[in-house]
């Protein structure tokens, strides 16, 4: 496996490639891999020539007192990883050479930014738009590889795919969970023993919502309070948002109709942690 760590060492390549005839399989990370990112590195193996990582810790999408400066960084434990999982590529840019001084161009994808992920955490989305735009432009991929844990973010990736005509299809992987069911985060290295017994609560209630929508219930704000009551149960747990939503508009959905899916979705801190899931559930 390569190694690339400037902008245009990375843009030659992907033109080399290019010329070559081959495709380009991309998977956009921070770093910290874990078996998440692992699985979505497997399946862009199988649907490109050649599959680029990157690796590169964003600093226009965290906002003021996130964890930038403490992000887990072990780009030696993740070119391990990427190699063994499939990647021919490892890019991983300074942020300096990405957003330099002066730097002043930025993508906005509005509406769908403004709500859930975006209401909480303002400007979040313009830094993930911003990057991503940046990563298609350098690393040119016919295929880019996204995990459905970070829903929303999905949603801004392909309308920012298909509004700028980037030609770049987008995949979505399933959410890999431990065998308790909690999704894979590089966050969760943050809990603690017994913030992390308390962190599957997250999934047991969205599992509680598609029970509850498979009896019957068609009320949104009933299926956010039965998962409510299973967070608050919690010692640790402080509920950011629960979203019952339109899976593209990202709109409240009050009553669910038959026939169509819907978006289930939280943001929860477990003590300092703060943890995202979501659920795409059809209504029957």
């Amino acid at each position: 496996m390569d190694a690339i760590i400037r902008v245009a060492g990375m843009s030659a390549a992907a033109g080399r490639y290019r010329r070559e005839g081959r495709t380009i399989g991309f998977v956009p990370t921070m770093g910290s891999l874990h078996e998440g990112h692992l699985r979505l590195i497997s399946i862009a193996r199988k649907r490109a020539d050649t599959v680029v990582v990157s690796v590169f810790v964003n600093p226009t999408q965290f906002g003021p007192g996130e964890d930038y400066e403490s992000y887990p960084r072990d780009p030696g434990r993740d070119a391990t990883l990427a190699a063994g999982a499939g990647a021919d590529v490892l890019f991983l840019p300074d942020a300096g050479e990405m957003f330099p001084p002066g730097h002043r161009t930025w993508v906005e994808v509005p509406g769908i930014t403004n709500v859930l992920e975006g209401k909480s955490r303002p400007g979040h989305f313009r830094g993930v738009a911003t990057v991503v735009a940046k990563l298609f432009n350098i690393v040119r991929p016919d295929v880019a590889v996204f995990g459905q844990k970070d829903a929303q973010q999905v949603a801004v990736v392909r309308a920012l795919a298909v509004g700028l005509n980037t030609g770049v299809e987008v995949v979505v992987a399933p959410t890999v969970r431990e065998p308790d069911g909690l999704a894979f985060s590089s966050r969760n290295a943050y809990l603690s023993a017994g913030e992390r017994a308390q962190a599957p609560a997250l999934c047991r209630s969205l599992e509680a919502a598609r029970r509850r929508i498979s009896s019957g219930e068609r009320n949104g704000r009933k299926i956010i309070d039965l998962m409510r009551q299973i967070i608050s149960e919690q010692p640790s747990a402080a509920i950011d948002y629960i979203s019952v939503a339109d899976p593209e508009t990202l709109e409240d959905v009050r009553t669910l109709r038959p026939g169509s899916g819907v978006l289930v979705s939280l943001a929860v801190k477990i003590g300092k942690t703060r943890l995202i899931d979501n659920d795409i559930i059809m209504v029957e």
